[in-house]
């Protein structure tokens, strides 16, 4: 793999645990909402908390891997060269 091949992969590995994260926090938005109906039993209130435990875990996971992955610049810096001077007389 070349230089650039592997910044494309950590980039891509970067927008996919954005992703993830998203709709992790998404279900679990969703999840305290659904919790909130006065129609859920006794039983699918506990599975639903059971689900949310488990998708907090994993989000909690996700985040701590996102802390690692080192961010990467929108672009990468420009380095300037030091120009290569004439003198014409």
């Amino acid at each position: 793999m070349t230089q650039p091949d592997v910044l494309d992969q950590k980039i891509l590995d970067q927008k996919i645990l954005d992703r993830n994260i998203r709709e992790l926090q998404e279900w679990l938005r969703k999840a305290w909402q659904q919790l909130a109906a006065p129609s859920l039993t006794a039983f699918s209130r506990r599975e639903l908390r059971n689900q949310m435990k488990q998708c907090s875990a994993d989000l909690r996971t996700q985040l701590q891997a996102a802390e690692r992955a080192p961010r990467q610049p929108a672009s990468p810096a420009r380095k300037f060269a030091k120009p290569e001077l004439r003198i014409l007389a």
